[in-house]
This record gives structure tokens, C-alpha cells and sequence, in this order.
């Protein structure tokens, strides 16, 4: 039953005020800017600070002759909440008949907002900035929190997408190692992530990005069916070495046992080619919604293993009872189209329309119409070549801890 308010001159229960200092702390946290940055808003020069809530700007000041801070000019903030963006991308001017590429000039964020009672204005807001990196480390930054691609870590991290849960890790200093992956192709470091897919997973996400007009719930469902509907298998090859040291313990048994893991026998590195619907590489296990046992449950965040989860080409009948099984409790690997490996490098190349790039290009991406779309930690990243994927174990702290999901729904926590 919801409580009633407290009136004024009372105390407040212990319970509300540890609520209230709870919800003040996720405020906190939640307002703590993520990046700042020069960027020209409505052709003036301005300071622009990105928190997960809002994004601020205000108009940078000329200094005063005279050494005073400005020349009697008031810093007036504006600033946009984060619910309201419903796009974003990069700005760039092309030539007629142009279709790709193009002059950088910065990001336009799309905006929705409430004008007058029920009815919806949108609106632009333009960041001018020509550096390639600058623009693209905030459109990664701001995709990030518009898609919520966050969640899967934070919900590995905490066991739930919640932000008191998420406060009280931070309060009580709850510090946790995680693995990280760095994604290179043969001429230059991609990005860093936890967690990567190729074929059905990448394709999904492209099919999304194409179709940003649609609600967020709506648009995945749209993505994975329009997906489904032309599904088809990825020509690639696939080289991965087996982790050398693993833990032999009753947990690393199950584990076994549970995705039919390869044993790790040989320092070599392995090589399998073919037609693949998809391919996992995640080094977290992504415990997420649709997946509560996790995308990968194989794998631990600290451990210093990726898992690497290969679905071969079948029936469309049969890859779609795969996708079911993530959301219950039984094994989605235990199919004779589905291997799973414990893995520290893996390397993924396209087998159609490979050609060589000489190792002094760094300038090069390959031919845009050979490029392959890549899911990585929900980043749609689109590259023409072999990817290397390697895992970094313990590369970060994080504020969380280890989640362990039980199988049997009726053990009781120890601790009550």
C-alpha cells in the first residue's frame, strides 16, 4: 500500500529518511557529468557537459581587458533532458549525388518536446565541432545513454537495472574487477567492450538503427522479425585460442557440463570456417531481460575468459527455438548446430569479398559495400575485414558484484 506523506513538524521514519537520501544519492550520481567539451552551439563558443540525465551548455565568455572573469555579460545555462532526445547524428556536408562520407561539421540532436497541453513539438540542437574523434567519442557517449546499451552491464554488475541498488554498491565502496576486450582489425585498434556479436545480433541491431522513428520496445521487436524473415548465414572464418589456465572447480564443471565448453588441450590456435548464423564473443555474461541467466552464462566478469558461442547455418524453425531458450531456464546451447568455447583470442574474417590491406594504410577501411555489421556492447560498428578480439582480465573496477542465478527457483537466501 502506497505511504502517506510525512506532515511538516514530524520526524520521518528511519526508513524513509535512508529512501530519501538513497533517491538523493542516485540523483547524484546520475547528474555526474560523463564528458565536457568545447562545441559551437547557435554560432557561439560554448562549454558542453554531458551527464547521463541532461546535457548543458553555456556560452563560453571573452575575458575582460582589464583581467576581469568577463565583460559585464551574464553565463546564462541551458540545457536538455536526456528522456526528451529521441535521435541523434553526425552532421556532415555532402555533394550532390554523395551519398557516403562527407565534410564533418558535428552532431544535430533531435528533440521532442511538450508545447502547449497534449500536443509534441520536436526540435534540433546543433554541436559544431569538425574533429573525427572528439564527435565521435560524445555520438558513442550519447547513443550509449539514448539506447541504453549500459543496462546489460549494469544489470551483470548488480543483478537488476535499478538505481538505488546501483547508489548503494557505490556508498558501501562494493569494487569489483572486471574483464574487458580490445576489438582490432589488422591496421588499427577499433575500441575497447565487453561483449560482441556478428551475424543475426548485428544485423538486428542495423535493421534498428535504420528504423530510430520507431518507439524503442516496438523497434526491437520490428528489428528481430524483419531479421528473421531474411535470415541468412555469414561465410566467415574463425581462428580462437583456448585459455590456457582454467579453473578446475565444481562451478567450472557445471559450466562444462552446462555449454558443452571444448576442453582447452592445446596452446595452438584452432581454426573453424563455414556458414554461421551468428557468433557471440563476450567476456561478461549479459544478463539482460530477455536473457536472465545471460547471453553467455559461461563466463564470469572476472575470470579472464570470453566466451565464444558459434550458431551454424539451420532451419529458421530451429534457430528460432534457440532464441526462445534464453528467456527460461533451459540450456539454449544444446543444439548439435550450437559449439561453445572458453576462449583469450578470438579473430573473425568475412570469407566473402576479403582483399588485402597493406599494413601502412591506416587510412583505409575497405570497399563501403563489403563492409559487415558488428554488435558490439550495442554499438553498431560496420568494418570490411578481420576483427581481433582480446580479452584484458581485471582491466577495470567497477562498483558491483559478482550475481550468481540460481536454477532452482525455490533456494532461499542464506542470509535471511
Amino acid at each position: 500500500m502506497p505511504t502517506a506523506a510525512t506532515p511538516a513538524g514530524m520526524k520521518k521514519e528511519p526508513s524513509q529518511r535512508n529512501d530519501a537520501a538513497a533517491a538523493a544519492a542516485a540523483r547524484d550520481v546520475e547528474d555526474q557529468p560523463l564528458l565536457r567539451g568545447i562545441f559551437e552551439v547557435k554560432k557561439k563558443s560554448c562549454d558542453v557537459v554531458l551527464s547521463a540525465q541532461r546535457l548543458r551548455w553555456s556560452r563560453i565568455m571573452p575575458e575582460s581587458p582589464l583581467g576581469g572573469s568577463s565583460i559585464g555579460l551574464q553565463r546564462k545555462e541551458e540545457s536538455i533532458e536526456m528522456k526528451d532526445v529521441f535521435s541523434i547524428k553526425l552532421k556532415r556536408r555532402r555533394f550532390a549525388g554523395q551519398e557516403k562520407g562527407g565534410i564533418l561539421l558535428g552532431i544535430t540532436i533531435f528533440v521532442c518536446l511538450n508545447k502547449e497541453g497534449n500536443k509534441l513539438k520536436d526540435a534540433t540542437i546543433n554541436l559544431g565541432n569538425i574533429s573525427e574523434d572528439h564527435c565521435s567519442l560524445w555520438y558513442r557517449s550519447l547513443k550509449k545513454i539514448l539506447m541504453g546499451s549500459t543496462n546489460i552491464l549494469a544489470h551483470t554488475l548488480n543483478g537488476i537495472q535499478h538505481t538505488q541498488t546501483a547508489t548503494l554498491h557505490i556508498i558501501l565502496g562494493h569494487l569489483k574487477s572486471v574483464d574487458m576486450c580490445t576489438f582490432s582489425s589488422p591496421i588499427k585498434l577499433l575500441r575497447f567492450g565487453f561483449s560482441s556479436m556478428f551475424g543475426f545480433g548485428s544485423r538486428t541491431l542495423a535493421v534498428a538503427e535504420k528504423h530510430r522513428w520507431i518507439p524503442p520496445n516496438q523497434r526491437k521487436d520490428f528489428a528481430v522479425i524483419k531479421t528473421l524473415a531474411s535470415l541468412r548465414p555469414e561465410d566467415c572464418e574463425i581462428s580462437f585460442l583456448p585459455l590456457k589456465h582454467l579453473q578446475q572447480d565444481s562451478q567450472e564443471n557445471d559450466r562444462r557440463k552446462e555449454g558443452r565448453l571444448k576442453p582447452d588441450c592445446t596452446d595452438e590456435w584452432q581454426r573453424i570456417q563455414g556458414h554461421f548464423l551468428n557468433v557471440s564473443i563476450m567476456a561478461i555474461p549479459c544478463l539482460c531481460s530477455v536473457a536472465p541467466r545471460g547471453l553467455a552464462p559461461n563466463t564470469r566478469l572476472d575470470d579472464g575468459s570470453i566466451a565464444l558461442i558459434t550458431v551454424r547455418n539451420t532451419s529458421r524453425q530451429e534457430f528460432i527455438k534457440h532464441l526462445k531458450r534464453y528467456a527460461g531456464l533451459k540450456n539454449q546451447f544444446s543444439f548439435p548446430f550450437i559449439d561453445t568455447y572458453i576462449v583469450e583470442e578470438v579473430k573473425v574474417c568475412p570469407r566473402t569479398g576479403m582483399k588485402h590491406i597493406p599494413a601502412d594504410n591506416l587510412n583505409c577501411t575497405g570497399s563501403e559495400e563489403n563492409t559487415y555489421p558488428w554488435n558490439i556492447d550495442g554499438d553498431l560498428v560496420e568494418w570490411a575485414t578481420e576483427i581481433h578480439i582480446r580479452v584484458h582480465p581485471q582491466l577495470i573496477n567497477l562498483y558491483g558484484g559478482n550475481v550468481v542465478i540460481l536454477d532452482n527457483l525455490k533456494e532461499s537466501c542464506s542470509c535471511i
